[in-house]
């Protein structure tokens, strides 16, 4: 199985997050304004081959919790890194995405866009 990006996170500050859409994936931005919400897909790239081994953890880090299995947490931690955040669309300029919310990394690739 192979999976294309569809785009990078460019830019993360605490107020609004910018995300480029690569110039083949463009036109599939079409309408996007109607959204005032999205679901975002990423591959949380700066997740290690190790990390990806891991099938328990404490949630949130707390290590006062017994562990528990990754697929009940939003470890970024787990076997297929992907991550999803519902994001609020600020606006679109171009091929770039203003949002509120995202939780991924400055070049996380962007896997899909989903409207919510």
């Amino acid at each position: 199985m192979k999976i294309h990006p569809i785009g990078v996170v460019r830019s993360c500050n605490q107020d609004f997050q910018k995300i480029e859409i690569f110039e083949d994936f463009s036109k599939g931005l079409k309408g996007i304004e109607d959204s005032q919400h999205l679901w975002i897909l990423y591959w949380i790239h700066k997740i290690s081959r190790d990390q990806r081994k891991v099938l328990q953890v404490h949630p949130m880090g707390n290590l006062t919790q017994p562990k528990r299995g990754v697929f009940t947490t939003r470890s970024p931690a787990r076997p297929n890194p992907i991550g999803l955040t519902k994001v609020k669309l600020v606006k679109k300029e171009g091929n770039i995405l203003i949002v509120q919310g995202l939780d991924a990394f400055e070049g996380s690739p962007v896997l899909d866009i989903k409207s919510f």
